[in-house]
């Protein structure tokens, strides 16, 4: 799995000295992703919530987008440290937002050390193709301060659903 460096927005700096890497590899049936932060960690808050539920992107979380190839909607999907999930579908560049079902929910392990590392096993819908991809995360600091990192940062928000963030190609599995 090739991992990549995040960057934070510049429109909103972590207050915390950190540093981000995620990856992904398409296996089959799915993807696996795999998020590493670097860094001051005891001043990441990480929750407590579990299972599926709406909003995560409110504190921390690691997100995933994830656009076929010869198409023009696109799939979110949201995880927390500690287990909490979500996934959508859009039509459009935040256009027609519904839940999307998955054939299993996704296994999110994390492991806390020096780093703290967060992987997810991700069952995608069948009939998938290949993808371009979005790698993000938004990250709550002690002090409840966001802070927003991608591969890229195409404008001058944070905007996770800008398909000119979607660098990376997955090939069919």
């Amino acid at each position: 799995m090739n991992r990549r460096p995040l960057h934070a927005h510049p429109a909103a700096p972590p207050l915390a000295a950190w540093q981000l890497e995620a990856g992904a590899l398409g296996i089959p049936g799915g993807l696996a992703l795999r998020y590493c932060l670097t860094g001051d960690i005891g001043r990441l808050r990480l929750g407590d919530a579990r299972d599926r539920a709406d909003g995560l992107w409110q504190h921390t979380c690691f997100e995933a987008f994830l656009q076929p190839t010869d198409g023009y909607g696109y799939l979110e999907f949201n995880f927390t440290p500690a287990g909490a999930w979500a996934a959508y579908r859009f039509d459009g560049r935040r256009l027609g937002r519904r839940p999307l079902e998955l054939p299993r929910p996704p296994v999110i392990a994390m492991t806390r050390g020096d780093a703290l590392e967060v992987t997810v096993q991700l069952a995608l819908p069948a009939g998938s193709s290949s993808w371009r991809m979005g790698l993000m995360a938004v990250l709550e600091d002690d002090a409840a301060a966001l802070s927003y990192w991608a591969l890229t940062h195409p404008g001058p928000r944070p905007d996770f659903h800008d398909p000119a963030g979607f660098l990376l190609e997955i090939p069919a599995t």
